[in-house]
C-alpha cells in the first residue's frame, strides 16, 4: 500500500467534484519552466529500506557534532552544556506528544509549563509580560516590527548596523509585502557601536528602532539614550537578544526602557541541533499586550477556588478572523520552550548568574590569548562571551584551514557579509563554559600557524 492509497476511481471522483480533468490541471499557475518533467538529476531512483538506511548512515557519518573538536562558533547559535535531565523531561509522553492546549481542563500541565516559561522570559528580559514562545528569533524580530507599526501607525523602522544579518534578511523579505520602510546599513570594523548614528536618524516618522544586545560583533551598548529619544518621538525601542545567557551578567533591555524585547532561546535547553528547531522569545510592556502576537497563558481560579491555567490571549489567524489576527507566522515552539524552562529551572537565578560569569571569564581569557598573536587585533572594548578579532588577512581561508585541522575557529564576517569587502578580515569568536583551556591553546597555536 502506498502512503496515499487512492484508487484511480477515487482520484477521478475528486477531480470531477472540483471540475478538473487531471492532476496536472491543479498546477496551471506554476510556470512550465518551473515544473519537473522527469527524474531529478543526481537523485537515485527508489531503493529498498535497508539500502536507504545504509546510504543515510553513510551521509550522517560525514557530520561532526560540536563536541567532537574545539568549538568557537557563535553568531546567534551557541554551544552550552544542557543537563541530561532536560532531555529526559521533554521526552516524557505527556509533553512530547502534547498538542495545542485548546481544552484547558485537560491540558493543565502544558499550560502551567508555558506559564512558567513566560514568567522566566519576562524576568530575564526585564519586561512586564511575555508570550508562550514563537517560531525563532528572526521571525520574532519581524513580528516586533509589525507590532510597532500597529501601535504607532507608522511604517519606518530603523535597524541597527549591529543587528544579525539573517534577522535583517528576514525583515527585508517580509517588508516587501507590507511596504515597511527599513533603514539599514551594515556594520564596520569599529569598536564603537552605531548608537549615535541611530539617534541622529530618529524622527516623527519613525515607528521603531531595532537594536541587538549584545550586537553581532559582540559589542554591548547602553540603550537608555536610544529609548529616551525614541519615546520623545513616540516611537518604540525593540531590543533583540540572541544570547539570553548574557542577561545573567548584564542589565536587561527592559531596565533600559525597551518597549519590546525579542530573541532566540536556543542557548538554554535546546542545543545546536544542526540548526534547529529553535525557540523565539517575545516580551513587551503591559500596555502593549493586546498587540502582542502569539499566545499568552494566564493563571486563574476555578469555581472551586483552585489554581488553574488558561489561554488568556490567542491572536493568530488559526484562532480568530484573519483580518483581526496580529500574526500568521507565530508558531508556538512548545517542546523547545519546555526545554528552555527545564534548563532555567535547574539553574535558578543564582546558577544563571554563575553560568554567565563563567562564560565571560573564559571569553576574556580567550580574547587576551588570541590578541597576542601577530596579525590579530581585538576589536571590542566590551563583550560578554563573544568578540570580534581583526586579522591581517581575509578570515575565510583561515577558518577553512583550521576546520581542516578539526578546529572550528569562529565565524568569518566575510561569510556573514559576502558583499562587504571591508569586513572580510573580521572573525567572530564565541567562548562558552564548554570551552577548555586545552582547546583554547590548540586554537591559538593553529591560528598562529595559519597567520605565519
Amino acid at each position: 500500500m502506498r502512503y496515499l492509497p487512492l484508487t484511480p476511481d477515487d482520484r477521478q471522483s475528486m477531480l470531477a467534484t472540483i471540475g478538473a480533468q487531471s492532476v496536472d490541471d491543479l498546477f496551471v499557475d506554476v510556470p512550465e519552466e518551473a515544473r519537473l518533467n522527469g527524474p531529478i538529476e543526481g537523485l537515485p531512483m527508489h531503493a529498498g529500506e535497508m539500502a536507504v538506511e545504509a546510504h543515510m548512515k553513510a551521509l550522517a557519518r560525514k557530520n561532526h557534532a560540536a563536541g567532537d573538536m574545539p568549538f568557537f562558533l557563535g553568531a546567534g547559535a551557541y554551544r552550552h552544556h544542557v543537563p541530561a535531565s532536560v532531555d529526559h523531561i521533554i521526552q516524557r509522553g505527556e509533553f512530547l506528544t502534547a498538542y495545542t492546549p485548546y481544552q484547558p481542563e485537560i491540558a493543565q500541565g502544558t499550560l502551567q509549563t508555558l506559564f512558567e516559561f513566560q514568567t522566566q522570559v519576562a524576568r530575564l528580559f526585564g519586561v512586564d509580560v511575555a508570550n508562550a514562545s514563537m517560531y525563532d528569533g528572526s521571525t520574532a524580530c519581524w513580528e516586533a516590527i509589525t507590532m510597532a507599526r500597529r501601535i504607532t501607525k507608522r511604517g519606518k523602522a530603523i535597524l541597527s548596523s549591529g543587528l544579525h544579518p539573517h534577522y535583517v534578511s528576514v525583515a527585508k523579505t517580509m517588508a516587501r509585502f507590507t511596504k515597511d520602510d527599513l533603514s539599514y546599513q551594515g556594520p564596520s570594523l569599529e569598536a564603537a557601536t552605531d548608537g549615535q548614528n541611530i539617534l541622529d536618524q530618529i524622527d516623527d516618522e519613525t515607528s521603531c528602532v531595532v537594536v541587538q544586545y549584545p550586537d553581532i560583533l559582540g559589542r554591548i551598548d547602553d540603550l537608555s539614550a536610544i529609548a529616551e529619544k525614541a519615546h520623545k518621538h513616540k516611537a518604540l525601542l525593540i531590543a533583540v537578544v540572541t544570547e539570553p545567557v548574557a542577561l545573567g551578567a548584564i542589565k536587561s533591555p527592559g531596565e533600559m526602557d525597551a518597549d519590546i524585547v525579542v530573541g532566540e532561546g536556543q542557548s538554554l535547553g535546546v542545543g545546536l541541533q544542526f540548526g534547529g528547531p529553535y525557540v523565539g522569545l517575545f516580551g513587551c510592556k503591559q500596555k502593549y499586550v493586546r498587540q502582542m502576537p502569539g499566545r499568552l497563558c494566564g493563571e486563574t481560579i476555578d469555581a472551586e477556588g483552585k489554581r488553574g491555567f488558561v489561554l488568556t490571549l490567542s491572536t493568530r489567524e488559526q484562532h480568530i478572523r484573519r483580518e483581526k489576527a496580529t500574526s500568521n507566522i507565530c508558531t508556538n515552539s512548545g517542546l523547545c520552550a519546555l526545554a528552555f524552562t527545564a534548563h532555567m529551572t535547574l539553574l535558578g537565578e543564582k546558577g544563571l548568574r554563575e553560568l554567565a560569569m563563567l562564560n565571560h571569564k573564559k571569553a576574556v581569557q580567550a580574547a587576551d590569548r588570541l590578541s597576542q598573536i601577530n596579525g590579530v587585533k581585538l576589536l571590542n572594548d566590551s563583550f560578554f562571551n563573544e568578540f570580534t578579532l581583526v586579522l591581517d588577512t581575509d578570515s575565510r581561508p583561515v577558518v577553512r584551514q583550521l576546520a581542516d585541522q578539526r578546529i572550528l575557529a569562529g565565524v568569518s564576517l566575510g561569510r556573514l557579509y559576502p558583499e562587504e569587502q571591508p569586513l572580510a578580515h573580521g572573525l567572530l569568536v564565541a567562548v562558552t563554559e564548554t570551552s577548555t583551556d586545552g582547546e583554547l591553546e590548540e586554537f591559538a597555536t593553529a591560528l598562529e600557524g595559519a597567520l605565519s
